[in-house]
Parts: structure tokens; sequence; C-alpha cells
């Protein structure tokens, strides 16, 4: 099931080993497995940007409220 949140606060993903990248602020859709969540957003230039999270970060980013999901009151 497809969720929309919005990313407000500093969010990054490792592609590969890489290092870290940002997550634009604003909305996203996500995409959740048992283990990891699929942050799909547009940036500013159009450009269509995704990324797997595993599902431990993904929540201490929701409980840090860095991503609010749609229709669930902020945390802390």
């Amino acid at each position: 099931m497809t969720q929309h949140a919005t990313i407000h606060g500093k969010v990054t993903y490792t592609p590969g080993d890489g290092a870290p990248l940002p997550i634009p602020k604003g909305p996203v859709e996500i995409e959740t497995a048992k283990d990891s969540a699929t942050l799909s957003w547009t940036a500013d230039n159009d450009a269509a940007g995704s990324a797997a999270l595993p599902k431990d970060q993904f929540n201490q980013y929701v409980r840090d409220g860095k991503i609010r999901i749609e229709g669930e009151a902020p945390k802390g």
C-alpha cells in the first residue's frame, strides 16, 4: 500500500557503498516491505528520485518527526 508523507528534516540514504545523500524536503510516496521502506519523490528539477531505507532507519526518522506520514499525528 502506498502512503504519502512529507520530509521535514535532514533525511539521508546511502546508495551502495557511497556517501549518504539527502532526500529533499517535501512530499514523498512510501512503499513499505517487511524489512525496508522505499521513498519516491520528484526533485526541484523534475527529476525522479527513489531510495530504499532499512525499516529501523525509516522508523527512527518517523519517530524524530523528520518524516511525517499523512494522516498520522506528529510523534514526540
